[in-house]
C-alpha cells in the first residue's frame, strides 16, 4: 500500500480508531504514551500532556461531563487534535488511576 493511499484510509477513520492506531504504533516505536509525561514538579506528578500542565484526568473528566473535542481544543489553546488521542489512550489504558485521580479531585 502506498504512503497516499494509507494517509486516505487513515483520513476515513473515526477519532477512537486513530487513538487505537496511534497507541499502537507507539508501542512498536517503544513508547507506549507518547505525548503523555508524569513528573514531580508538574501537577504533583499527575501524568499531564507534554508542553502544558494540563492533566490527563481533567480531559477525560471534560469529556465524560459532554465536552466536545472541538470545545476542549477552544477552551486550552496549547492542546493539540494529537494532544486528546494521546489523552484518550492513556485514560483508556488506566481507566482505574484516571477514576481515581477524578474522585480525589473532585472530594478536594
Amino acid at each position: 500500500m502506498s504512503l497516499d493511499a494509507l494517509e486516505r484510509a487513515i483520513a476515513s477513520l473515526t477519532q477512537d480508531e486513530k487513538a487505537r492506531l496511534l497507541q499502537s504504533l507507539s508501542r512498536g516505536m517503544g513508547e507506549e504514551f507518547p505525548g503523555i509525561e508524569s513528573r514531580p514538579d508538574v501537577a504533583g506528578g499527575e501524568p499531564c500532556i507534554v508542553r502544558t500542565r494540563i492533566p490527563v484526568w481533567v480531559l477525560e473528566q471534560a469529556r465524560r461531563l459532554g465536552t466536545s473535542e472541538a470545545e476542549l481544543l477552544r477552551i486550552y489553546p496549547a492542546l493539540r487534535a494529537s494532544d486528546l488521542a494521546h489523552a484518550w489512550a492513556y485514560a483508556q489504558a488506566n481507566r482505574g488511576a484516571i477514576d481515581e485521580q477524578i474522585r480525589e479531585n473532585e472530594a478536594a
